[in-house]
């Protein structure tokens, strides 16, 4: 297997969405996410997680070792069932004096040889972690890549739109032909073919994401330099893939600025433990050493009194406020993935 990551990383990503809906939520009609107190909208960490696994599925074949473990329409407990399986025959009955394990040791040990070999063939495993409890029981696996919330820069102002629908999916009741149907229809007045539908949106926002990927917790699931690439290039594309009506227009605004810990102590074994641990806060990262702010000549040109597009931004990046023994590499392109 590929070596563990050994340095700890964060990142932080920017993306917008123009006449469409970031993520719904379902409790509230399917309306765009936001926070009520200040209308600046959300886009849920499982939303970001969910569109990284639909591209790595796409990118990669859905094969192993970056085959998906939560796919969509699927039943977890099939794949658990496999890591039985295929590890039944790794497991020794007896241990190393001859003598037969007691059920609670076996059925330990049995679950770590479940719980190796997810991490080692399903990439949102080896990334995410997942609760593998159910069925077989391949335990549980805390992933060394987490999500945040994302959040607007600005209120966003979510619109509630009529639509009409020019057919109908309705008819008498009972087994038709075809023909009936057609017969049916025909003697329908015209305005009784057609229904009315809503969908919700938001004019234009845009919203910052944060990521976290510790090396402590990548020693557990194997989680290498190589599948961190592969996250990096999944943020990038992740809505490259995911076009819908009702998502409108959603891009990932580059660079991506990613945060590497390297250290800064007075000797070689002192900066690798300061690399893993982390050489300051990660909200003294996010805060400080990127600036998004209104680009007030643009939206005057525009005549535009809010943000209406990614030019009415301005975001830069502030090298000196990052902190020492902490590397700020910016990602423009899927080939400035090889800085990592």
């Amino acid at each position: 297997m590929p070596e563990p990551i050994q340095n700890r990383y964060e990142f932080l990503f920017l993306f917008d969405c123009e006449n469409g809906n970031p993520n719904g939520d379902p409790d509230a009609g399917n309306a765009p996410r936001l926070d009520p107190q200040d209308m600046h909208g959300l886009v849920s960490d499982v939303a970001i997680k969910r569109r990284i696994r639909n591209y790595v599925q796409a990118a990669c074949g859905n094969e192993m070792p970056n085959a998906i473990f939560v796919e969509h329409a699927s039943n977890l407990n099939e794949k658990i069932q496999r890591s039985a399986e295929v590890t039944q025959t790794a497991f020794d009955e007896k241990d190393a004096k001859g003598k037969k394990k007691s059920k609670a040791v076996a059925t330990k040990e049995r679950v770590a040889l479940r719980s190796d070999w997810m991490c080692q063939n399903f990439y949102d495993v080896r990334a995410f972690g997942a609760v593998m409890s159910t069925g077989a029981n391949a335990g549980q696996v805390r992933g060394p890549v987490q999500i945040a919330f994302s959040r607007s820069i600005d209120p966003i102002m979510p619109l509630d739109i009529s639509i009409t629908r020019m057919a109908i999916a309705d008819g008498p009741t009972g087994d038709k032909t075809a023909d009936e149907l057609a017969a049916w229809t025909a003697d329908q007045p015209e305005d009784k073919l057609r229904t009315m539908g809503r969908k919700s949106l938001i004019p234009y926002g845009l919203y910052m994401g944060k990521g976290f990927v510790s090396a402590h917790l990548a020693e557990r699931t194997g989680f290498s330099m190589t599948d961190l690439k592969l996250l990096l290039e999944s943020v990038i594309n992740m809505f490259e893939l995911d076009r819908s009506s009702s998502k409108g227009v959603m891009t990932v605004r580059l660079p991506l600025y990613v945060f590497k810990h390297v250290g800064n102590g007075a000797d070689d074994a002192q900066r690798v433990r300061q690399a893993k641990l982390g050489c300051c806060p990660a909200q003294d990262l996010f805060e400080k050493a990127v600036s998004v702010s209104q680009d007030g000549s643009n939206m005057t040109a525009d005549n535009a009194m809010v943000p209406r597009k990614w030019s009415h931004y301005d975001v830069n990046a502030v090298p000196e406020a990052v902190c020492d023994g902490v590397e700020l590499i910016e990602i423009r392109s899927v080939a400035d993935l090889e800085k990592l």
